[in-house]
C-alpha cells in the first residue's frame, strides 16, 4: 500500500492542528502554515492533546513521530507535499483563493484536501489548473480520533484522485467514504444540520435547556448510533420482520406534524444569551481543554469497547482501530534481539504516558499488566504466532495464570523496558517470567510469573503446538536453560521474604 511521506496542513486551528496530529502520529513529516500568532501554541496543544489519546487507545508500536515544521509561507509549507490539506475558515472566496494558491505552488501530483464542512468541491476548485486532483476531505472532531473522512469530488476531480486518497486515509487509521455525488453538506452534516435545527427549536420553546437534551441524547440513541447507525438500528427495531416491517410500521408518522425542520429559529441576541448561559452552567467552569481531554477519554473507552465486539474481530469504529494496529504492527515488524543469547530478552521498550496515572501521580496498577500482557505478545511474535497466524491457523498461546509484583513506582514520561526469560516449555506450555525495569537506572520496579497454554480458538481446548512454533520457542528455552531462576518464581501471594 502506498504511504504518506510529508503533508502540508495550511490552517492551524481546531480542525488544521488535528490533521497534523493525525499525520504525525502516523510517522508523516508535516509542515504548517498558518500566520494566526499564536498558531505554534495552538497547535502544539492539540497534538499535546492527541498524545495523551493514543497513549490510551492503543499500545500497538507507533512508528517515530513525524517532523513538524511551521513555514512563514504557503508556498514553502507545500513543496515536497503529497498530501495537502487546507483547514482555513469556511468563506467561499476565502478558501477558494488558498486553494488556487496552494495549486499553482504544489507538486503536479500532489493531492489536494479541503476540510470544508459543507461547500461544494466544484466552486472550490473554478480557478485551478488542476483541478482533477483537489477533492473534499471533510473530517469530524477531533481529527486524531474520529476515524471517518468524507471524500466528495467535484466536477472535474478525477476518479483516480479520490480513489488514491481512499487508499491513503487507510494508512493513517481512517476511513475514507466516498460520497457519490456533489451535495452542499455532504452526509454527516445534512443530518447533524436537521438534528441541530431541531434541537434550537426545542431550546427556543423552553421545552428543556442544554444540559436535558445532550442527556436524552448521550443516554440513549447517541449510544446505539456510536456501534450501528442509523438503518441497522432502525432494522433491529423491526423485529423479526425487519426494515420493511419498520418502515410500514413507522413511516406513517413522518406526516405528523412533530418537528419543525422547515422553519428557521430566530437566533437573536436573546436566544444566543439563553444557549450561552445554559452552556456555561453545563460546563460547569471546565476549560476547553478539559472538555476535550474528558471527550477524547469517553472516545478511546467506546472505541475500545467496539473493538472487542462481534467476537472480538472487532465492530464499527472498533474494527477500524484493530485494522489500524494491525498494520502498525506489521510495520515494526518482530522485536530485534538475539534469541541465542544467554540471558533474558529485551523485548519491549516504553515510556509512562500521562494516561497511565492514578491519583497519586505514578503507573497505575493495571497498567502493569497491561505492559507485561505486551511482553507476552512480543514474545510471541518472536516465536511467529502473530496476528496473522492467529486469524489464519485460529491457534495461539493464552495466558492461563498470572502473578504480579509490585517493587517501585514508575512516574509520567519516564523510560521503561521489559525483560523476558523462559523458566521451562513442552509441548502445549510456556513458563516465562517477566520485568519491568526503569531505562535510567535499570532496577526492577515489577516482575510477573505467567503460565501460557496453546489452545486451538474454535475448539476451546488446548492442543500440542506445531513444530514450526516450537522449534524457535524450545532454541530460545535452551538459551535461557542455564540461566539463574529468579528468586521471586514459584511465590505465592503474601509469602514472607
Amino acid at each position: 500500500m502506498t504511504k504518506i511521506n510529508k503533508a502540508a496542513c495550511i490552517g492551524g486551528g481546531v480542525i488544521g492542528g488535528a490533521w497534523a496530529a493525525r499525520f504525525l502520529l502516523a510517522g508523516i513529516d508535516v509542515a504548517m502554515f498558518d500566520p494566526h500568532p499564536e498558531a505554534e501554541r495552538i497547535v502544539g496543544e492539540v497534538l499535546a492533546n492527541a498524545e495523551r489519546a493514543y497513549g490510551m487507545l492503543t499500545m500497538a508500536p507507533l512508528p517515530p513521530r513525524g517532523t513538524l515544521t511551521f513555514a512563514k509561507s504557503l508556498e514553502d509549507a507545500v513543496q515536497g507535499a503529497e498530501w495537502i490539506q487546507e483547514s482555513v475558515p469556511e468563506r467561499l472566496e476565502l478558501k477558494r483563493g488558498v486553494i488556487t494558491q496552494i495549486d499553482a505552488a504544489a507538486d503536479p501530483s500532489a493531492l489536494i484536501g479541503s476540510s470544508t464542512s459543507g461547500l461544494m468541491p466544484s466552486d472550490l476548485q473554478r480557478d485551478m489548473k488542476h483541478p482533477e486532483r483537489m477533492f473534499v476531505a471533510h473530517p469530524y472532531n477531533p481529527v486524531y480520533l474520529l476515524p471517518l473522512v468524507e471524500l466528495v469530488g467535484g466536477a472535474k476531480t478525477s476518479r483516480d484522485t479520490i480513489a488514491r486518497a481512499k487508499e491513503l486515509t487507510a494508512t493513517i487509521g481512517m476511513e475514507g467514504v466516498v460520497i457519490a455525488k456533489e451535495i452542499e453538506a455532504f452526509v454527516g452534516d445534512r443530518l447533524l444540520e436537521a438534528l441541530w435545527r431541531e434541537a434550537l427549536w426545542l431550546i427556543q420553546d423552553d421545552i428543556c435547556d442544554t444540559e436535558t437534551l445532550d442527556n436524552v441524547m448521550r443516554y440513549s440513541f447517541g449510544m446505539r448510533w456510536a456501534q450501528m447507525g442509523l438503518f441497522e438500528t432502525y432494522r433491529i427495531a423491526g423485529g423479526e420482520a425487519g426494515m420493511r416491517h419498520f418502515l410500514n410500521q413507522f413511516g406513517p408518522c413522518l406526516k405528523w406534524p412533530w418537528t419543525k425542520f422547515t422553519d428557521v429559529v430566530d437566533l437573536n441576541d436573546a436566544l444566543v444569551e439563553k444557549i450561552g448561559a445554559q452552556s456555561d452552567a453545563q460546563a460547569a467552569g471546565r476549560s476547553i481543554r478539559e472538555l476535550e481531554r474528558i471527550r477524547d477519554e469517553n472516545l478511546v473507552g467506546i472505541m475500545q469497547a467496539l473493538k472487542g465486539g462481534n467476537g472480538g474481530e472487532g465492530w464499527g469504529a472498533g474494527k477500524l482501530l484493530a485494522n489500524f494496529e494491525a498494520r502498525l504492527w506489521a510495520n515494526a515488524g518482530k522485536a530485534e534481539v538475539d534469541t541465542t543469547a544467554k540471558q533474558p530478552l529485551r523485548l519491549i521498550d516504553t515510556k509512562v504516558h500521562p494516561s497511565w496515572l492514578d491519583y497519586n501521580g505514578h503507573m497505575t496498577e493495571f497498567r502493569y499488566l497491561q505492559v507485561f500482557g505486551d511482553t507476552t505478545d512480543a514474545l510471541l511474535r518472536l516465536i511467529g504466532v502473530d496476528d496473522t497466524y492467529v486469524q489464519t491457523e485460529r491457534q495461539s498461546y493464552y495466558t492461563v495464570e498470572t502473578h504480579i509484583r509490585h517493587l517501585g513506582e514508575a512516574k509520567i514520561g519516564e523510560e521503561l523496558y521489559t525483560t523476558c526469560q523462559i523458566l521451562s516449555t513442552d509441548q502445549k506450555r510456556i513458563h516465562v517470567f517477566h520485568q519491568i525495569h526503569l531505562g535510567k537506572d535499570d532496577s526492577v520496579i515489577a516482575t510477573a510469573e505467567q503460565m501460557l497454554l496453546y489452545v486451538d480458538s474454535e475448539a476451546g481446548k488446548a492442543m500440542t503446538a506445531p513444530d514450526k512454533v516450537l522449534s524457535k520457542l524450545t532454541a530460545i528455552a535452551a538459551a535461557h536453560a542455564d540461566l539463574p531462576r529468579p528468586d521471586a518464581a514459584g511465590r505465592s501471594v503474601g509469602q514472607k521474604k
